[in-house]
């Protein structure tokens, strides 16, 4: 089986990343109470040895609003209640939050509207004035 970091074509940043439980709220009656299948993950952004400066700086722009002060990713997963398969998910929401980030952003190049749009365009406007000028009364000439 691959790992995500293969996946989405990213180095394998598992290693530079704290990966912690706690105790879960939601669903699981009293078991919540006794085991800690919530996972945190944090990623020091700045502090990364596997990713280059510019990936860096795009990370951070882009992630701007899902950072703390220092650049420190968090992100937690609790939807399981057992707490490999929340790091499990945790790990595949991250690589392609990353991923997403990192992916250049497509330029739109503008178009202008060809002459056959511009046509039907002056056509549908002239029968709308044409049907608009057949409702109003008739003129009277004194």
């Amino acid at each position: 089986m691959s790992t995500f970091s293969e996946l989405f074509n990213l180095p394998d940043l598992e290693q530079e990343l704290e990966i912690s439980s706690s105790r879960s709220s939601g669903k699981g009656g009293q078991h919540v109470n006794t085991t800690e299948t919530r996972v945190e993950l944090h990623f020091n952004i700045p502090a990364s040895n596997l990713l280059r400066a510019e990936q860096k700086e795009l990370l951070i722009q882009r992630l701007g609003h899902r950072l703390s002060g220092d650049g420190n990713l968090r992100m937690y997963s609790q939807k399981s209640r057992s707490q490999s398969a929340n790091k499990e998910d945790l790990l595949r929401r991250f690589y392609e939050l990353i991923a997403k980030s990192l992916k250049p952003v497509k330029v739109r190049v503008k178009t202008k509207p060809g002459l056959a749009v511009k046509e039907a365009r002056l056509t549908e406007k002239k029968s709308k004035s044409q049907k608009k000028d057949l409702r109003k009364p008739p003129k009277d000439d004194y």
